[in-house]
């Protein structure tokens, strides 16, 4: 049976849309080992989409959503954060792990998916509808566009030699 698309709520939909950004910079990580992509090519990648992209998205959802609640899903997704973190600082001290660069992506993906079936609903559900409200107006504000993935080296879309 296919997954139907989840339906987000207005107010912290420029979360989702992160999200999709997200997804797509692992797809990049799994292309770029498929191609034999040198491990440092996809290391500056890594780095330049952390401090670019997911450093502040997890800031973010800690801030306005997770430390609103202090329960099992909540203190899960700062867990889960800091877990990739964590893994994204071993990726730079041990360059040569082309299965620790995949393992990273599986990770990222599936906390994605955590986040969007399951704690982000329960969010939706728990938290008053005013609070969501001014955590959408802050995402507007901060994010009238969605962010973009602006990566100079679209190395996942080359050939290159086997090693």
């Amino acid at each position: 049976m296919k997954q139907q698309p989840i339906k987000r709520s207005e107010t912290i939909i420029a979360l989702s849309r992160d999200h999709h950004t997200s997804l797509l910079f692992c797809w990049k990580i799994k292309e770029g080992l498929k191609k034999n992509v040198p491990l440092d090519n996809i290391l500056q990648y890594i780095n330049f989409f952390w401090t670019q992209h997911l450093k502040e998205h997890f800031k973010e959802e800690e801030a306005l959503l997770f430390s609103r609640l202090d329960d099992a899903m909540a203190r899960r997704g700062k867990s889960e954060h800091l877990m990739l973190e964590r893994y994204i600082n071993r990726l730079k001290h041990n360059t040569n792990d082309a299965r620790g660069y995949l393992e990273f992506a599986d990770l990222l993906i599936k906390h994605i998916r955590f986040e969007e079936r399951e704690l982000f609903p329960h969010l939706e559900a728990v938290l008053p509808e005013a609070t969501l409200k001014q955590v959408g107006d802050y995402l507007v504000s901060r994010h009238p566009v969605p962010k973009t993935d602006d990566y100079r080296d679209e190395f996942w879309s080359r050939n290159y030699t086997s090693k």
